[in-house]
């Protein structure tokens, strides 16, 4: 039996633990109600705070579980969560949240010794009614230029060595490659960036108000991209300090 093809909405953002741009004004629960509205299939997160004893006190509408549940909520049954920054109030890191199964997932440690932890949050979806899976990878890379390349190469590894190359691929977050230094190497190892295919030029994402940086983006491999779109007008603009990208991606049919 061939099913027909599969169209998945992404979305992309780094929430920047709840806080809008100057960090003075608490913006989570705003947040999800703007994330809802997009009907995205899968919601990559990045800056997400998994706990902090200071702000639960500080913060009246801080949610009693995770941010990534609180984002969650009923809409998305599925989630996963890789820590990465650990510290004496609490911890942050990358979250996937889905419609689909999530079959499995791991958080691979790229962090460069002595800088600030970063990790690779690879999520295997199941594919109902299909064969194979489809592979979520959630980045948040490193301020250092340097840094990148080497957290890049083991991106590239990972994606060669632990994903075959018949399975589609997201690989979506906050890359902080603001002169693009590193979009090449993602290109040569197989990835195509929605922006860049559907628009010409990859998306301006940073500062959210006034966006001119491009920081976040959505690579992929394995699948045909239908829209691409930037949400930075208000409310986004208010939410964080980056705006907040999504994608409509088509899967081919596939033998089941």
């Amino acid at each position: 039996m061939t099913s027909g093809p599969l169209s998945l909405r992404v979305l992309t953002a780094n929430i920047h633990k709840g806080f809008d741009m100057l960090q003075r004004r608490f913006m989570l629960p705003q947040l999800r109600e703007a994330i809802r509205m997009v009907g995205a299939d899968m919601v990559f997160l990045q800056e997400v705070t998994g706990a902090h004893r200071g702000h639960a006190r500080r913060h009246p509408a801080w949610p009693p579980v995770p941010q990534y549940e609180f984002l969650a909520d009923s809409l998305w049954p599925q989630y996963a969560y890789g820590r990465n920054a650990v510290y004496p109030e609490g911890h942050h890191g990358n979250a996937v949240l889905s419609m689909l199964p999530i079959v499995r997932h791991e958080n691979h440690d790229v962090s460069i010794a002595g800088h600030e932890n970063r990790g690779l949050l690879h999520c295997v979806l199941a594919l109902p009614g299909r064969a194979g899976c489809l592979h979520a990878v959630c980045v948040h890379l490193g301020l250092q230029e340097a840094h990148r390349r080497r957290q890049l190469d083991l991106l590239c590894a990972h994606l060669r060595e632990r994903i075959p190359s018949s399975e589609a691929v997201v690989v979506a977050g906050d890359f902080n490659d603001w002169r693009a230094a590193g979009h090449r190497r993602l290109r040569d190892c197989g990835l195509l960036e929605v922006f860049e295919e559907r628009r010409g030029r990859l998306a301006r994402s940073f500062p959210a108000r006034w966006p001119l940086l491009p920081l976040d983006r959505i690579y992929v491999r394995g699948l045909a991209i239908a829209e691409a779109t930037v949400h930075s007008a208000a409310p986004w603009s208010r939410l964080s300090d980056h705006a907040t990208l999504s994608a409509r991606l088509v899967l081919a049919g596939a033998a089941a």
